[in-house]
This record gives structure tokens, sequence and C-alpha cells, in this order.
């Protein structure tokens, strides 16, 4: 079993910051990648950032330069920072693994709400 404990959502004006963690625990031998998606009320899941152990990146088009995703091995976790936020930004932000185990199990946090709201 693999859990994924989010934290750092919550309620922030436009302009403003946040950062995002995810912790992975539980049957872990490696991880391949790790990221973030969101979901807006009405709209599909969607790529926010994701990292690779190998270090290659991927970013959502609109979250480009204000964005950086970064991950610590050894504790298994994964940050998001989020600079100047927009209403749009506003959703559901899941974290999401995928294992290194010959098969690439994915997994899924809960979500973590944010509102970009003044």
């Amino acid at each position: 079993q693999v859990q994924l404990v989010e934290s750092g959502g919550g309620l922030v004006q436009p302009g403003g910051s946040l950062r995002l963690s995810c912790a992975a625990s539980g049957s872990i031998f490696s991880i391949y990648a790790m990221g973030w998606y969101r979901q807006a009320p009405g709209k599909q899941r969607e790529l926010v950032a994701r990292l690779t152990d190998g270090g290659r990146t991927n970013y959502a088009d609109s979250v480009k330069g204000r964005c950086t995703i970064s991950r610590d091995n050894a504790k298994n976790t994964v940050y998001q920072q989020m600079n100047s936020l927009k209403p749009e930004d506003t959703a559901v932000y899941y974290c999401n693994i995928v294992l290194r185990d010959g098969i690439g199990q994915a997994y899924w946090g809960q979500g973590t709400q944010v509102t970009v709201s003044s």
C-alpha cells in the first residue's frame, strides 16, 4: 500500500504565493515521477507540473514562470511553489506519483483545495 499526504492548500489573494507538499509512504522502493494535477469545477483534470527522478520537468503552459516543482527523494516528498497566483488557478490539486516498479503503478492523493480570490 502507498499513501500520499498532501498539505499546503488554502485561500490566497490574487498575486499571492502558495507551497504545496506531498509526502509518499508505504511500499515504495523507487519513485519514477512525482507531480501535481488540478481539476477546476466543470473541467477535466490537467497536469500542472511533473518531475522525474532523472530531473526532467514538465509544466503546463498556464503556470510556466510561476510554478516550480522540486522533490526530496530521501523523504519521498514533492513540493510545488506557486507564485503570482490568479483566480484561474483555483482548483483541487492532486498529488500523483508513478513508481519505478516495472509496471509504472500510479497513485493519487485525495486532493487539496486551492482558492485564489480577493
